[in-house]
């Protein structure tokens, strides 16, 4: 027999649990990791010219780059870095080629004479996919298409598909549609029935009544629609950055300092906000894992509290698409007090990394905010690596958040940076208004306090708002307990 008594207090146990944050990133995890894409199974249709109109499904894949500027590490870099937004999005990469030239051919990206070599690999790999290294048009698309037989897509659309399938909460997934529409519009073609009139009329004789006239092509109604979609998603994200300045004005009004973490995507920016203040955010070794914005409240040694946000990850050429969808999001940062900026040491070009994402943070007008540049995984670099970081960047932090090393430096240094409050206030607070003595210890920097048979007698700084609400207790020429202001 079951022991009643142990049974209850065991559901009373569950009914009082909570998942507290630490356990959120671990269900999001396994949610993503429940459902696998598998290897050579694919229900696509064969007709490569319909590519446009079907979901990306990138299963085996052949990587192409060109080569115009910087050195060939940087090439390689880039094309490394391409593998690994593929294999982020669910696909094997089989090979990956660069081709150099002054600039990429306005026909075929590498030349025609190269278009030939590449179908050879795309052949004899059993490849299904090639992935260029940048942002295609729609006339250089259909052309490689023709020649290698497979489907062609570019760096573009691969980071719009990891969008899509990271994106978990509604403004998210609004704005991840609206760049991917943006991005189909200008590439959709007609093929066979998509070019015909669906309404006939004096185009095509005499239809009789109701069908007169020119008619509409099924790619013009297509464009029709997606403008129509497009124009709807960016009303629904308008209202959905109004709650998210409102909410960002109430923090301002109450004075409370904001930091904001950016970086380059996997650069473990997630891990150190979970290292800092525990925040469970999802945690995956694999670029643009988390995509929404995280606000998290935190304190300081002294007592005042301070918002932390975790923001999306940049990446070399991100797409202005996207930079434009995201845009309401990214101005968390521009509305910050101070950019927590943090670097990968391990990855091969740190310094490349840095510049992509002020070239980003400029686009938004964040490049005018405070910045503490964090470089982490100090544990995963070579002495080399580093010796060169602490040599081009001597004011950054080297931590490790995995290991723990460097994060106490952060958070110093985090609290150091936090604008301080303007008005400075002796008060004796009554002891019936301890509201407004926890408002002070909580925004407010403490210099001193007593207490006495008047009250609570303090030495603050806070913000005018505060100060105005002190001002009827403030010590101005009186003594209160043998205090004279």
């Amino acid at each position: 027999m079951y022991d009643l008594d142990l049974d209850l207090e065991s559901i009373e146990k569950f009914k009082d649990a909570e998942f507290d944050d630490a356990t959120t990133g671990e269900l999001e995890l396994e949610e993503r990791h429940a459902l696998r894409r598998v290897a050579g199974l694919s229900t696509e249709l064969s007709d490569i010219t319909e590519v446009e109109y079907r979901q990306l499904r990138l299963e085996r894949v052949v990587l192409v780059g060109v080569w115009t500027d910087g050195t060939s590490a940087d090439a390689d870099n880039s094309l490394t870095e391409l593998a690994a937004l593929a294999e982020t999005a669910g696909s094997e990469v089989l090979d990956g080629l660069v081709q150099r030239r002054n600039r990429p051919d306005p026909a075929t990206y590498i030349g025609r004479g190269k278009v030939a070599d590449l179908r050879d690999v795309v052949v004899a790999t059993g490849a299904d996919t090639v992935i260029c290294d940048g942002e295609l048009s729609p006339s250089q698309l259909r052309n490689l298409e023709e020649k290698v037989k497979v489907k062609v897509i570019d760096r573009t659309a691969l980071i719009l598909d990891i969008f899509a399938q990271h994106a978990k909460s509604k403004e998210g997934k609004a704005q991840v549609e609206l760049a991917q529409l943006q991005y189909l519009l200008p590439r959709l073609r007609g093929w066979g029935e998509a070019m015909s009139r669906q309404a006939g009329g004096s185009a095509s004789g005499n239809g009789g009544v109701g069908l007169r006239g020119p008619g509409e092509t099924k790619l013009e109604t297509d464009r029709r629609r997606i403008r129509t979609r497009i124009s709807r998603l960016k009303r629904e994200i308008a209202g959905m950055a109004t709650v998210r300045e409102t909410k960002r004005a109430g923090r301002r009004e109450r004075r409370v300092p904001s930091v904001a973490i950016a970086g380059y995507t996997n650069a473990g920016k997630s891990s150190l906000i979970n290292r800092l203040i525990g925040a469970g955010l999802l945690v995956e070794n694999a670029l643009f894992a988390t995509l929404d914005t995280t606000t998290r409240r935190s304190r300081a040694a002294d007592g005042r509290i301070y918002t932390l946000s975790d923001t999306v990850g940049f990446v070399r050429h991100l797409p202005h698409q996207l930079v434009e969808a995201f845009r309401s999001t990214l101005e968390e940062v521009a509305e910050a007090d101070l950019v927590l900026h943090v670097v990968d040491a391990s990855h091969p070009d740190p310094e490349g990394q840095v510049r992509a994402v002020r070239e980003v943070l400029a686009d938004v007008g964040a490049d005018k905010v405070a910045e503490l540049l964090v470089v982490n995984k100090i544990d995963a670099a070579d002495e080399e690596t580093l010796l060169r970081l602490k040599r081009e960047w001597p004011e950054a932090i080297f931590v490790s958040a995995r290991s723990g090393a460097g994060l106490a430096d952060v958070q110093t240094a985090v609290e150091d940076r936090l604008p301080w409050p303007a008005v400075e206030v002796h008060a004796c607070v009554p002891y019936d208004r301890g509201d407004l003595v926890a408002r002070v210890h909580s925004t407010g920097e403490v210099l001193s306090t007593e207490h006495t048979s008047d009250g609570t007698v303090l030495h603050v700084r806070v913000a005018e708002g505060l100060a105005a609400e002190l001002a009827p207790y403030a010590l101005i020429g009186r003594s209160v307990a043998g205090h004279v202001a």
